[in-house]
């Protein structure tokens, strides 16, 4: 049975799209069958992987839906091992739809019952909210990952997140686990990348990985060329950084 892995934060601009991408590319590489999920309705997870959005006819809308199954809406991309079911701006208009259906919450849930048999991992790339797409993903999830800016705002909301997660496991979803918190865009330069970072770890303690994603230039250029930073670059600074956190998810899930 696969494990699904939601990637979620409220915040924007934290790096969910770059850690889902490239954590999913990272476990293709090390031989794990994956399916990412892109729960975005900004479809930068889609593209991100070299699939023109506008010619997107079934992805995580139907699913939601239920009008398609998992396996009707998979498309192939340019990272081995790889599947994608991609989004699409309609995306948008998903929470509306759903508001009045019986269950809302567990309609992702469902959808990837079958799905979960297929693959080692499933990783949901969130919206940057709180609404019914990420409380979808959130309910459908094993774990969360959450990516934490090593910039000054960067705890703020975080309290947030972790109140709506403890809400999910006391309503919806008793088994959701934090897999960890991820700094990223860190620069080694800034004083306070460093202080972000010791702050983050003095409060969590375990519950932070020992990777850490560090500001890379080429991470910003993959998506434009529609790959993950494996394929644009295998031996860049951002490239090591996810395959050592694709290393430690893998260890500590085979426990």
């Amino acid at each position: 049975m696969g494990k699904i892995i939601a990637i979620a934060n409220q915040k924007g601009g934290v790096g969910k799209t770059t850690t889902s991408v490239n954590l999913a590319a990272s476990l293709g590489v090390l031989e794990k069958k994956v399916l990412l999920i892109d729960a975005d309705p900004q479809a930068n997870a889609t593209s991100g992987l070299g699939i023109d959005v506008e010619t997107v006819e079934t992805g995580t809308y139907q699913i939601l839906e239920h009008t398609v199954t998992p396996k009707e809406a998979i498309l192939k991309c340019s990272a081995p091992n790889v599947d994608v079911i991609p989004a699409h701006i309609d995306l948008v208009a998903i929470e509306i739809e759903l508001v009045d259906k019986e269950n809302r919450e567990y309609m992702l849930k469902k959808a990837l019952e079958e799905a979960k048999k297929e693959y080692d991992f499933i990783i949901i790339d969130c919206a940057p909210s709180l609404g019914l797409l990420t409380l979808n993903a959130l309910t459908a999830a094993d774990s969360v990952v959450i990516p934490i800016q090593c910039e000054y705002f960067a705890l703020e909301g975080l309290g947030k997140l972790l109140n709506t997660i403890k809400s999910i496991q006391k309503i919806h979803n008793p088994d959701l686990d934090i897999e960890g918190l991820l700094l990223t865009m860190y620069d080694s330069r800034l004083r306070l990348s460093n202080q972000v970072v010791e702050e983050v770890q003095k409060h969590f303690n375990d519950m932070v990985f020992e990777t850490v994603i560090q500001r890379n230039v080429k991470l910003s250029e993959a998506p434009s060329f529609g790959e993950s930073i494996i394929n644009y670059d295998a031996t860049s600074k951002g490239a090591v950084n996810y395959i050592n956190l694709a290393q430690e998810i893998i260890k500590k899930n085979s426990k």
